[in-house]
């Protein structure tokens, strides 16, 4: 974030009384410290649905006359770097082009001179074409989220205790006011709980976040802010290509390299012009969205999602009633009632019937055989012994014909299916 030339000329006239005055006395730190405060934070008036949030990107044709831009761009990774505020304006400056040439992606390197880069920046165009950009490292990490942060909706921040920020810039320019002395000590927590919170009902629209627990995969993951830069990333430069060219008189065509020879797949042309990303609450909106089809895109989410979603158990919910869980109920009840209660012959035993009456696999427990009345307890007893035969069991229990102890086998049946689909 950087102070506009208007905030620093009523600065100046705020000191002098004369805009236009030579004669400049050095600010007092209460002075400086309230220009970058008012560089920082977006007065409350001026944050409105129409205008914020708002993101957005200076064009690289302010500093270069054309553009590399590869076939193939290779996905683009951040890198913090320790910047410093006495690093010096050459070291921000050869930050900032390194960064406005993010469409030449894995090219980019190819702009300088490595002898004449920073140490910090001359070790990576070492490494090859890499396709970085910079952040500098800072205790709250807004540089690095920054994206995320500036999707969201004044409420949201509001809710979470995020400061209104003024517009976010990408990639990453400069840092004039030190924007990570004004946050909180906890910011990028709160930004973490904020974005989950604006995310969910894209990934469980029928649900609330409250209703799974804690550690609920899908919950854990939209709290991973790691796991959505790429995809915002993707989303930034994907709406950036959609951009007219500055005209720098260049037309597409191979690149030549300064020994003549053509650098392969890749094609010279002009730079992009630069302006709003997006810009207030609906294009912010739809930019969300687009994200959350960029993380399927490039992250995976849907499978993610769906192998989240076939794989739950009941730790995965809280105490909280939802529609997933019921869903989940559903499924696992459907499948238990579908368990076919049937007697099977086991080990020879003797009938002994009593509380503690052990009956051997599956089919019945010891709690089951205590919900039945005494003809039939006997009879899953004799069951049990190896007496299989109805007719064996109506005899040894006195019945006139198998027919009573057919109709207490289908009694004990619809008991047993109740049972176990309520256990």
């Amino acid at each position: 974030m950087t102070m506009t030339n208007e905030q620093t000329n009523r600065a100046v006239a705020q000191m002098t009384g004369d805009p236009m005055s030579e004669e400049e006395r050095e600010p007092t730190a209460a002075e400086i410290l309230e220009w970058r405060r008012d560089a920082v934070f977006l007065p409350e008036e001026d944050a409105t649905p129409d205008e914020f949030p708002s993101l957005y990107n200076l064009s690289a044709g302010f500093m270069f006359g054309g553009m590399v831009r590869p076939l193939e761009p290779s996905p683009p990774e951040y890198v913090a770097l320790s910047m410093p505020h006495n690093a010096g304006p050459e070291f921000e400056l050869a930050v900032g082009k390194w960064n406005m040439l993010w469409e030449s992606a894995q090219f980019r390197r190819r702009f300088f001179d490595v002898d004449d880069l920073p140490d910090q920046l001359a070790k990576l165009a070492e490494l090859g074409d890499v396709n970085v950009t910079l952040v500098p490292r800072t205790r709250s990490r807004y540089f690095e989220y920054a994206p995320l942060m500036h999707l969201l909706p004044k409420r949201v921040l509001d809710m979470f205790g995020l400061p209104t920020l003024r517009r976010g810039q990408w990639p990453f320019m400069a840092d004039n006011a030190g924007v990570d002395d004004f946050l909180p000590a906890d910011f990028a927590a709160r930004l973490t709980r904020a974005w989950a919170w604006t995310v969910w009902p894209h990934l469980e629209s029928g649900s609330k976040m409250k209703a799974f627990s804690d550690d609920d995969p899908v919950r854990l993951l939209t709290h991973n802010l790691d796991f959505w830069v790429p995809a915002v990333t993707a989303v930034i430069q994907d709406r950036l290509r959609d951009f007219d060219e500055v005209d720098k008189g260049k037309t597409a065509g191979p690149v030549t390299l300064e020994d003549g020879s053509v650098l392969e797949a890749a094609v010279a042309g002009n730079p992009r012009k630069g302006g709003p990303v997006w810009f207030g609450e609906d294009d912010a909106r739809e930019a969300l969205v687009e994200t959350v089809e960029a993380a399927d895109r490039i992250g995976q989410l849907r499978g993610i999602l769906d192998a989240v979603r076939s794989h739950r158990i009941e730790d995965d919910f809280s105490s909280h009633w939802s529609y997933a869980r019921e869903d989940f109920e559903r499924k696992l009840h459907g499948k238990r009632r579908k368990i076919k209660v049937t007697f099977v012959e086991l080990t020879d035993t003797i009938p002994v019937q009593g509380p503690e009456s052990e009956i051997v696999g599956n089919v019945v427990t010891n709690d089951f055989l205590a919900l039945l009345d005494a003809r039939n307890r006997q009879i899953v007893v004799l069951l049990n012994s190896g007496v299989t035969s109805k007719s064996e069991i109506a005899e040894m229990l006195g019945y006139a014909s198998h027919s009573a102890v057919s109709k207490r086998l289908a009694q004990i049946r619809r008991e047993a299916e109740t049972f176990f689909d309520r256990n």
